[in-house]
């Protein structure tokens, strides 16, 4: 039993003993590549108050000839400190800082490393090290590390690496700092590797509010070819075409949405700026319920951030930059939302391969209205004396997945959705103006080409197959629409159900009295009964506004109880009745969708009485109406005609489809879908947030 003192059990102890290949092996597999590796010496120079670090790649394609010097203007260690410290494997010496929150003297710097294993990074660069450093006034202290020499030891303790005490030669009079020279390289970098390097060093500090005190630079004589043309963050800002920048903390963000179009649309599109206050941080739970999220109970403090969020469409990428190639190529490269702390990248938050977000696959379920990685520059501020929740893996590739960082990636979905929601409005308008909109209907568009083709004279030929083709959409249009209404609302009568099934399994177990049993079957049968009505045949038939209102409330009274929300009938307070004519299965189901949505934003406001009313109404002009109002947050500054473009959502997880399918549901019923504002309607007191109306024809 290795480390057991000895007892009346044991004869002897033991100790563990380390060989030195131990070093390679950490150095290999905890530092992922060669750029990363150069990023943690950048990293530690940013440590010693450097002002200026310096990486140089001299021959880089030559493995035996080539030469990377890492050199900073930082404090320098003296022996104590290189002795105590840097040749210590896993010191404690940052973490201690770190715990104190102890800054640095000059720069007020807090410590980006913890671990004690940054150091091993040199292994992954090449063979042969030579370390160079002094601090103020003091002489220069020179070790030769030979990593052929180390691994061929046999026990840790004699792989003895010399350390030189010299007159400064290389920081000569005032001067300090700390100079690493790496020779014997352990891989062949080719043009591809140095511009992700440079891409690498060049991203440690943010974009958009770095460390104004410290500088990375890179270069290779002799290969100034391969880092000819590299993009920049700058460049690819100017790009950018919507810009957002706020904070959140606890349960509320707060951002600024510019939208700036390209000069050459400015006549057809405006500038806009939206700021937007107190959102609620939210995010789907496990039983599809919306439910808050509270950095507050975590250490993590204010984040701010900023987003650049682009349009990849190639009519506007023409009207940005003359270099579409390269603009493409630096967001695939560079595209993602990073973290900083105190300015400096947290690794490797951003880079390609690490969909942290799930930015990607969120495009992929809710397209057009989604943004990937590839259409954004995001920048995440962190302070590193109140994030400390948030802690860094041992490999330094990202945080440790605790509680903390689930809930900080869950507020950061949560504020892009209200982005895109904004963004969304925009893109619109922009698609409209480069003739790509989706503003116009089929059937409009075929409208249009048909007076083309009349005033060319060839439409009498062509109008058979026209007419047969509007058969063919409209015919795809109503399956399409009638397998998507059931979708709105049988996923939450489902989960109901499933409820109200595992309280029937528990009482069943516990020999439950018969009247409970039969309570929960009741239950159980009133919570399917809307499902199977939604999956009858939906053939339009008449029916009138109460039958409808009646058997929505009927499919929506399990949840409107378990969310404690007070329905208002106003069926039951005297509203008239009205004939109609529809598909009684589609029109339930968008009202109950409504309703729903309702429920959600409900959540969202949680007023102290949450209410619901559900009634109807002759004051609009163009026939009688079924309203669904509430108390809740109410649509805010989102015209009408975004509501219902398909995937504009403001609901965390939400497809954005809901008040697209009832808009059409309407449509196909000979009706309308329309938002009343203040004043409209009269409603019943307290009833200020979201109106909805349903306006049919009559009979």
């Amino acid at each position: 039993m290795a480390g057991r003192a000895p007892s009346r059990e044991f004869s002897d102890s033991l100790t563990f003993r380390v060989k030195p290949r131990l070093l390679t092996l950490l150095g290999e597999q905890l530092i992922r590549d060669a750029n990363l590796a150069v990023f943690e010496l950048v990293k530690n120079a940013y440590d010693a108050d450097a002002t200026l670090c310096s990486v140089t790649l001299e021959n880089p394609d030559d493995q035996k000839n080539g030469r990377i010097v890492v050199e900073d203007d930082g404090a320098g260690m003296d022996e104590h400190t290189l002795r105590n410290v840097w040749m210590v494997i896993a010191t404690d010496f940052r973490l201690k800082q770190r715990e104190k929150s102890h800054r640095s003297p000059k720069f007020n710097r807090y410590p980006l490393g913890e671990k004690g294993l940054g150091r091993l990074s040199i292994h992954k660069l090449g063979r042969s090290i030579r370390l160079v450093t002094r601090v103020r006034n003091g002489d220069e202290l020179v070790m030769n590390i030979d990593w052929d020499a180390i691994e061929k030891a046999a026990e840790l303790d004699e792989a003895f690496i010399g350390l030189e005490t010299r007159k400064p030669q290389k920081f000569h009079g005032s001067k300090h700092g700390t100079m690493f020279e790496v020779t014997r390289l352990r891989e062949t970098w080719t043009r591809g590797s140095l511009r992700r390097l440079y891409r690498s060093v060049n991203s440690l500090c943010s974009p958009f509010q770095g460390p104004t005190d410290f500088e990375v630079v890179l270069s290779a004589p002799g290969k100034d070819d391969w880092l000819r043309g590299m993009f920049s963050a700058e460049d690819a800002n100017s790009c950018a075409i919507y810009h957002v920048r706020g904070s959140f903390q606890g349960e509320k963000a707060s951002f600024t949405y510019d939208f700036t179009p390209p000069a050459s649309f400015s006549k057809q599109l405006n500038k806009r700026k939206e700021r937007v206050k107190d959102i609620r941080l939210e995010k789907r739970g496990p039983d599809r319920r919306t439910v808050t999220v509270d950095l507050g109970e975590h250490d993590i403090g204010k984040v701010e951030f900023d987003f650049w969020m682009f349009d990849r469409d190639p009519a506007v990428l023409r009207a940005l930059t003359g270099d579409i190639k390269g603009l493409k190529d630096y967001l695939d490269e560079n595209g993602g939302i990073r973290i900083y702390r105190d300015g400096i990248r947290v690794y490797d938050f951003g880079e390609p391969g690490n969909d942290w977000l799930n930015l990607d696959l969120r495009r992929v379920n809710t397209p057009t209205a989604r943004t990937s990685n590839n259409q954004i520059l995001g920048a995440l501020r962190l302070d590193a004396t109140e994030s400390a929740d948030l802690r860094e893996k041992t490999n330094r590739e990202g945080f440790i997945e605790n509680e903390a960082f689930a809930d900080f990636r869950d507020a950061v979905i949560s504020v892009l959705t209200q982005v895109e929601a904004e963004k969304s409005k925009d893109q619109k308008k922009l698609r409209e103006a480069i003739g790509k909109g989706t503003g116009k209907k089929v059937f409009d568009k075929l409208a249009e080409i048909r007076e083309v083709l009349e005033r060319k004279g060839v439409l009498a030929e062509v109008e058979p197959v026209l007419k047969a083709t509007e058969r063919e959409l409209e015919l795809y249009k109503d399956q399409l629409l009638h397998a998507a209404v059931p979708g709105l609302s049988i996923g939450m009568m489902l989960h109901g159900a499933e409820k109200i099934l595992d309280e029937l399994r528990a009482a069943t177990i516990k020999g439950a009295e018969p009247a409970r049993i039969k309570e929960l079957v009741d239950r159980l049968y009133r919570a399917m009964r809307p499902v199977t009505n939604l999956l009858k045949n939906p053939t339009p038939a008449k029916t009138t506004a109460a039958a409808l209102i009646k058997e929505a409330i009927f499919s929506a009274e399990i949840r409107l109880q378990r969310h404690k929300i007070k329905l208002i009938n106003g069926m039951d307070h005297g509203n008239m009745d009205f004939p109609l004519h529809g598909s009684k299965q589609m029109l339930v189901a968008s009202i109950t969708n409504l309703i729903d949505n309702s429920i959600h934003w409900l959540d969202s406001k949680n007023p102290i009485k949450k209410m619901i009313y559900i009634g109807t109404s002759n004051e609009l002009e163009g026939g009688p109406a079924i309203v669904v109002a509430d108390n809740g947050p109410g649509f805010g500054s989102d015209d009408p005609d975004d509501l219902i473009t398909p995937f504009f959502s403001r609901r965390v997880g939400g497809m954005g489809l809901g008040l697209y399918i009832v808009n059409e549901v309407m449509t196909a019923n000979k009706g309308r879908l329309i938002f009343p504002i203040d004043g409209d309607l009269e409603l019943p007191d307290g009833i200020d947030g979201a109106v909805v109306a349903l306006q049919f024809a009559g009979e």
